[in-house]
């Protein structure tokens, strides 16, 4: 006998609810994987015009030397990656960077310091990245650690749009990839951008080892906020020789999709992000997601430190799908 299937009623598959069950969620991933992307693709046009696509080039401006144990982070001190620490850029670099990035069509710019948490002399450096760079008329994102209360305020004056800082699973499987801050920690932060009033981009990575559940609990976690995020990436892992997850099995191609889908069901207003993992994503497998309601990439040819598709691939593909950029 066929196992009866849930699927979301008329009305309650366009709302926007922060009150999800982990039982819920999984009933969303246990569907037939056509019927899910049906659901996610009409809550995806009920709020987006369903063929544009946000566009960031992310620029990492302190490379290295992380004090944090993250097992996927090639930064990380506590792994021999071949990585050698870098300073912090000099703005004018960084200014440079944007405005390479604004002429091959992003529309945010988004600055990357591998830091537990930005001090002294560096972080008034960023404050001031950040004031130029919008000034450059782009929407300005940093992801720089932990922030605290008056860090955040100083970055909402200095003109910051959005701030990244990743619950990046779920809260019970957290303990095997990052020991060095807790998941409070991350919450913490959350709450001092959101109460600076900065916009929160906030997601996870999927095929760290993670069971679906895992993936459930993140997405419930990020759907449950006091207000969804306004981006949420959503990173397949990049595996980095040294670095405790280089032989993790890769996440099944269409569990992705899934990942993806679900996603836009739970925060139908974000934007959900195709982000890390991309290189290794065919254009099948990227049109899928495209199709489950990702409509943010990063564009350029690197994340961080690790490798993305160059703008020429994205360019193409594009064309072919019909998408255009938002």
């Amino acid at each position: 006998m066929n196992k009866p299937v849930h699927r979301p009623s008329e009305n309650t598959q366009f709302a926007v609810r922060n009150d999800w069950s982990r039982s819920e969620v999984g009933q969303l991933f246990d569907l037939p994987f056509n019927d899910l992307l049906f659901h996610a693709q009409q809550v995806h046009r009920a709020h987006f015009d369903p063929n544009a696509v946000q566009v960031s080039t992310l620029l990492s401006i302190k490379t290295g030397g992380c004090p944090e144990d993250c097992n996927y982070c090639p930064q990380s001190v506590h792994f021999d990656t071949g990585l050698e620490p870098e300073r912090l850029m000099d703005i004018e670099q960084v200014i440079d960077a944007a405005r390479r990035a604004r002429a091959a069509g992003a529309s945010r710019f988004c600055m990357g310091a591998a830091w537990r948490n930005p001090k002294g002399k560096n972080f008034q450096r960023v404050l001031e990245m950040v004031e130029r760079v919008r000034a450059e008329g782009l929407e300005t994102c940093a992801t720089l650690g932990m922030l605290d209360a008056a860090q955040a305020a100083a970055l909402k004056q200095a003109g910051l749009d959005y701030y990244n800082h990743n619950l990046d699973t779920s809260p019970e499987f957290y303990g095997e990839i990052i020991t060095t801050r807790t998941y409070d920690d991350r919450l913490d932060t959350l709450q001092h951008v959101r109460a600076a009033g900065i916009n929160v981009c906030c997601g996870g990575i999927v095929g760290l080892g993670e069971a679906r559940a895992d993936r459930a609990g993140l997405l419930c976690e990020l759907a449950n906020l006091p207000e969804h995020p306004g981006s949420v990436p959503i990173n397949r892992l990049v595996k980095v020789e040294g670095t405790p997850l280089e032989q993790e099995a890769d996440i099944d191609a269409l569990e992705f999709v899934r990942t993806i889908a679900v996603a836009r069901i739970l925060m139908p207003k974000s934007y959900v992000r195709l982000s890390a993992g991309r290189t290794e994503m065919s254009d099948e497998m990227q049109a899928l997601c495209f199709l489950a309601g990702a409509n943010s990439i990063f564009y350029g040819e690197k994340l961080l430190t690790t490798g993305n598709p160059d703008t020429a691939r994205d360019d193409a593909l594009f064309a072919r799908l019909g998408l255009h950029r938002a």
